[in-house]
């Protein structure tokens, strides 16, 4: 059973976060959310407090371990939204069918040629730096220069993140157990299959505009697999609409999974 938490009141929505994080990674726009729906946040398991499974260094695997929650906790054709990794999943979760609305965020699996090299080596050479620099990150966060360099692949304005939210981001990444297995297998498997099922709802595909890891290229290719999927850029976020554009993430997600409720 993986260990979850609830916030707020109204439909149920899961949240799925990405490569390397938490739950807490929805801290942003938890509040707002928590206004209009029942929240469901969970840790994948091998991050933040969840202990690895024996295939939780697979994106079949963690695949498996979310759909398994939705059916262990009875939750039916929930909404789901999903971030970087967890936008993959919910568009699996969506692909396989007996989804309710999904919003996937920046979401992997589209990679193709030179960009699954330059995205694991960009990843790995990243965390790596992160291990060994891990006694400083509190103070590297806290400096606007640093705290930029180390997340400009990540965010379109990382000098303005939130120091807290960004210690705690860069530790998680650090902690997790599963990363460098994750990105083995999610930056040489396959890429990522469509459509959504019949049975499923609505899919919108959220992207980045100043990406610099699934880079904007790839949005097309997202569509063209989930050609009834509505795609939505954030013309002022990168990798994480959720940090750099909070507000505007709370509203696509509203609008994506509210009007089945009205």
């Amino acid at each position: 059973m993986i260990d979850h938490e609830t916030r707020g009141s109204g439909p149920p929505l899961l949240l799925v976060h990405g490569l390397g994080s938490s739950r807490n990674a929805w801290t942003p726009i938890v509040d707002a959310l928590a206004k209009h729906r029942e929240l469901i946040l969970f840790d994948l398991p091998g991050h933040g407090v969840r202990p690895a499974e024996p295939d939780s260094g697979t994106f079949a695997g963690l695949t498996r371990s979310v759909a398994g929650f939705i059916e262990d906790q009875k939750l039916g054709s929930i909404d789901v939204v999903g971030s970087s990794l967890g936008g993959r999943i919910v568009l699996e979760l969506a692909r396989q069918g007996g989804t309710g609305a999904v919003v996937a965020l920046d979401p992997g699996g589209f990679w193709q040629g030179w960009e699954r090299g330059f995205a694991a080596t960009t990843l790995t050479a990243s965390v790596n730096l992160l291990r060994a620099s891990r006694p400083m990150l509190p103070a590297l966060a806290k400096n606007p220069v640093s705290r930029t360099a180390l997340l400009i692949q990540l965010s379109a304005r990382p000098w303005a993140l939130d120091p807290a939210m960004v210690t705690r981001e860069l530790e998680s990444f650090v902690a997790t157990r599963t990363f460098d297995a994750l990105v083995a297998d999610l930056t040489n498997g396959p890429a990522q299959l469509g459509p959504a099922a019949a049975d499923s709802g609505p899919v919108v595909i959220g992207w980045g505009a100043h990406h610099r890891l699934c880079l904007p290229r790839q949005a097309a290719r997202a569509q063209a697999a989930f050609p009834d999927a509505r795609l939505h850029w954030f013309a002022r976020s990168g990798h994480f609409p959720m940090w750099d554009q909070p507000d505007e993430a709370v509203q696509v997600i509203l609008d994506a999974t509210g009007g089945r409720w009205r």
